[in-house]
C-alpha cells in the first residue's frame, strides 16, 4: 500500500519547506534597458520581472527595480544592504549594460554619460566590487549573477580623453572577479566575451537558463549552474559560455533539498514538483492570460509537472508563432519577391560595384540586425559567414556573397539606429539582439535610408555601462 509511503514523502517536504521559509532570504533584481545616451536595450527589464517572479516563489524577498537612473539604483542598493543584513542567502542579479575598466567592473543606470575614465570613478558608473561589499558582505551565502557581458559603448570616448602620458586599459567584456567565501559568482559569458541579448521581448539565453534550472525543487545550486553554462552552450550553438567563481563552502538549494526517499517511493524533489498546490494555482492565475512568453515560461520551469503546463506551453507556442509571422511581414515588406529566387556569388557582387565604405556600411548594417561582424570594409570569411546565417534568416538563397537585389533588401531593412559619421573603422562588434547568432531580433527600429554609402544604422551600437564608483562609501 502506497499511502503511508506518500504521507511520509509529504511530511518530509513540508519539513522542507518550513525550514526554508524560516531562512532569511533576500534578493536585488534589476534590469537596465531604457538607456539615454547609448542605444535602449529591449530584453533587461524582461529578464528582472522574469527572475524576480521566480525568486519570491522560492521565498525570496526581492528589491526589484527596471530601467533606474543613478539615483533610483542608490536608493535600491540601500533598501537591498539594509534587508541582506544577517541574511541566510542573499542573490544579486543584474541585465543590461555593463563595462570593465582597468579590471574593475561597473554597471550603468540609464542616465549614465561617461565621456573619461574620471567619469566613471567620480560616479557615473557603480563599481560592482565595493557594491557587493556593501550590501552582501553580512549574508552567509551569496550568490551574484550578471547578465552583463557586453561591448563598451563608450571605449572610444574614454580612451580618445584619455591623458596623453598614459593609456587606459577599457575591456571587452566584463573582467574576471573572485568570490570569497561563501559566494558563487556568475556571469552570461566569460571573462572579456560578449554575450547574446536573445530576441525582443523575451530573455537572454542566460537569463531563460537561469530561470529553467536555479529553482527546480530539490537541486542543488552548483549542479544547476552546470547545468545553466550546457544549456546556453547548446542554444548558442557553443557560441557562448557562461563562466563563474565560487567559493561555496557547503551545499545550497533553492528550492529544498531532496528528503531522504523511504524504500520505494519517489523521490522528495518528484513530490515537492507535484502540481496543485495553492500557490501553484495563484501563480497560474497571475500569468494564464498574460501575453507575455517569458511569464509563462517561469511557470513551466518553477512547475515541470505543473497541472497547467501543457495549457502553457499551447499559450507560449500561439504567441511565439505569432510573433515570428509578424516578423517575417515586417521583413518581407517591399521586398522584390525575385529575391527569394536569385542565386548571389562573386560575379553578382562585382556587378554592385561596393567600395570599402559601402561594405563597411553592409557591415554595421548587418550589426544593427543582429549578425554580428566586425567593420572593417573587407569581406573576409567572417563576413561571408555572417551574410550566409542572414541570408538563411531571410530565406534567400544562402551563398555568403550579395546580389542587386539582396543589396536593395539590406538597405531596406529596419535597424538599430543611426550612427554618426566619425564611426571607426576598428568598431567593435555591438551587443547581439538575437540569439544563436542566426535570426534577425527585433532592435531598436528606426527606418534607414537607401543609399549604400548613407547613414549607418548599426553605429551606435548596443553597449554596456559601467557603474556609480564609491556610491556606496
Amino acid at each position: 500500500m502506497r499511502f503511508p509511503t506518500l504521507a511520509l514523502s509529504l511530511i518530509c517536504m513540508v519539513l522542507t519547506a518550513g525550514a526554508a521559509s524560516a531562512e532569511k532570504r533576500v534578493a536585488f533584481v534589476v534590469g537596465n534597458g531604457t538607456y539615454k545616451n547609448v542605444a535602449p536595450l529591449p530584453n533587461p527589464s524582461i529578464d528582472a520581472k522574469a527572475m524576480a517572479s521566480a525568486l519570491r516563489n522560492v521565498g525570496f524577498e526581492v528589491v526589484e527595480g527596471a530601467n533606474l537612473t543613478r539615483d533610483k539604483m542608490t536608493e535600491k542598493l540601500l533598501d537591498f544592504g539594509k534587508k541582506a543584513q544577517g541574511a541566510d542567502v542573499a542573490v544579486f542579479f543584474y541585465a543590461g549594460h555593463g563595462i570593465a575598466i582597468g579590471g574593475v567592473n561597473y554597471l550603468l543606470p540609464i542616465d549614465a554619460d561617461i565621456k573619461s575614465e574620471m567619469d566613471v570613478k567620480l560616479g557615473a558608473a557603480i563599481n560592482i566590487d565595493l557594491t557587493l561589499d556593501q550590501t552582501m558582505s553580512d549574508a552567509k551565502v551569496k550568490l551574484v549573477l550578471l547578465d552583463a557581458c557586453r561591448d563598451n559603448p563608450f571605449a572610444a570616448k574614454i580612451k580618445s580623453n584619455a591623458p596623453s602620458t598614459r593609456s587606459v586599459s577599457v575591456q571587452t567584456g566584463l573582467a574576471e572577479m573572485k568570490s570569497g567565501e561563501g559566494t558563487l559568482i556568475a556571469f552570461a559569458t566569460g571573462p572579456g566575451q560578449t554575450a547574446l541579448d536573445g530576441k525582443e521581448g523575451s530573455n537572454s539565453p542566460f537569463t531563460r537558463a537561469l530561470l529553467a534550472n536555479l529553482t527546480q525543487p530539490g537541486v542543488e545550486l552548483q549542479q544547476a549552474m552546470t547545468k545553466v553554462r550546457a544549456q546556453v552552450q547548446e542554444e548558442t550553438n557553443k557560441g557562448q559560455l557562461p563562466w563563474g567563481n565560487t567559493n561555496l563552502t557547503g551545499a545550497v538549494y533553492l528550492n529544498g533539498a531532496p528528503a531522504p526517499a523511504a524504500p520505494g517511493s519517489a523521490p522528495a524533489a518528484a513530490v515537492a514538483a507535484a502540481p496543485g498546490s495553492d500557490v501553484e494555482l495563484e501563480f497560474w492565475r497571475s500569468i494564464k492570460d498574460s501575453s507575455k512568453p517569458e511569464e509563462l515560461n517561469a511557470y513551466v520551469s518553477q512547475y515541470p509537472n505543473g497541472q497547467f503546463k501543457s495549457l502553457a506551453l499551447a499559450r507560449i507556442a500561439s504567441l511565439e508563432s505569432n510573433q515570428n509571422a509578424a516578423a517575417t511581414r515586417n521583413l518581407t515588406a517591399g521586398i522584390d519577391p525575385a529575391t527569394f529566387k536569385e542565386e548571389a556569388n562573386q560575379t553578382t557582387e562585382d556587378q554592385i560595384g561596393l567600395d570599402k565604405g559601402q561594405r563597411r556600411d553592409v557591415q554595421r548594417r548587418l550589426n544593427g540586425l543582429g549578425f554580428d561582424t566586425k567593420v572593417t570594409g573587407t569581406f573576409n570569411e567572417a563576413t561571408r559567414a555572417v551574410i550566409t546565417r542572414w541570408q538563411a534568416a531571410r530565406g534567400y538563397p544562402k551563398s555568403g556573397y550579395l546580389n542587386r537585389l539582396q543589396h536593395k533588401a539590406l538597405l531596406t531593412e529596419i535597424v538599430a539606429t543611426t550612427p554618426t559619421a566619425s564611426t571607426s573603422d576598428e568598431e567593435k562588434p555591438r551587443r547581439r539582439a538575437s540569439s544563436g547568432g542566426g535570426g534577425g531580433g527585433h532592435p531598436q527600429r528606426q527606418h534607414s535610408s537607401g543609399g549604400g554609402g548613407g547613414p549607418d544604422p548599426a553605429g551606435a551600437g548596443r553597449f554596456i555601462g559601467g557603474v556609480v564608483g564609491g556610491m556606496l562609501r
